[in-house]
Parts: C-alpha cells; sequence; structure tokens
C-alpha cells in the first residue's frame, strides 16, 4: 500500500481500501501478452476505453496481478489472450482467434456477456478472482 494511500485509510470516516488478486487459467501458451481490463463502471466494460476502468498489460508467462487500493464495491473483469502482441483482440469473420475470458465465467453468446453477468463483490478485507480463458479457434 502507498503512503498515501494509507493515510487516506487511517482517516476518521475514510473509506477502507482493498485488494484484488487476479489469476488466468486456461491460456494455451505462454507467449505473448494478457490484456487486462478491470472497472466499476458497466459503461467501461469490457474494454476500459472509456474513463472508470483500469487497463494492464501482463506477460502471459506470468498470468496473476495483484490491485491494491480499490475502494470497495462491484467490479468485473474482462481479460484478451494477446498471443501476437498486437495490442488487440484478432478475428475471422467476427469469431475472436485469440483467447478472452471473464470474472465469473458466464456463458458467452454473441459478443461479450454483460457487465451484471461478469459482475463481483470486492469486500473491505480483499479478494480474489480467477478467470478462466477461453479459444473458440
Amino acid at each position: 500500500m502507498t503512503a498515501a494511500a494509507l493515510c487516506l485509510a487511517l482517516l476518521p470516516g475514510a473509506t477502507p481500501l482493498a485488494s484484488l488478486d487476479v489469476e488466468i487459467t486456461g491460456l494455451r501458451s505462454a507467449r505473448g501478452l494478457i490484456q487486462l481490463c478491470l472497472t466499476a463502471d458497466a459503461a467501461a466494460f469490457p474494454d476500459c476505453k472509456r474513463a472508470g476502468g483500469i487497463r494492464r498489460t501482463l506477460s502471459a508467462a506470468a498470468p496473476r496481478i495483484r490491485f491494491e487500493g480499490l475502494p470497495p464495491g462491484d467490479y468485473a473483469v474482462a481479460v484478451i489472450h494477446d498471443a501476437n502482441a498486437n495490442a488487440k483482440l484478432d478475428t475471422m469473420l467476427g469469431i475472436p482467434r485469440e483467447g478472452f475470458g471473464f470474472s465469473r465465467d458466464p456463458a458467452i453468446r454473441f459478443g461479450p456477456p454483460r457487465f451484471a453477468a461478469a459482475q463481483f463483490t470486492v469486500a473491505a478485507g480483499g479478494g480474489s478472482q480467477q478467470v478462466r480463458m477461453r479459444y473458440l479457434l
């Protein structure tokens, strides 16, 4: 926890801060990158292109990340296995050619699930989520 976050946490009436551990499982290979979006804003899900989301890129060889200093609340995670490291989800005729996954492992129909289907709660004590990768091609 940073010094600023610690000071805020110790203030009377301050909102407690939480941490979140995210582990990505079922990767087809350790090649490339993981593009991850963590958001509490349904409008920013699943790509974090709007404000209100946290985007992170990590190595597919080390598919774990910890977020610290989060306000407790409802969040959702979306993940892409960017195997060729071109910073986008490659598709063929609209079908993803690279792996993808979401918190709570919701059913996938046409396109990404709604925020509510991937939503989970991070309590003041923190939490963890496991995201299982899916590959269609």
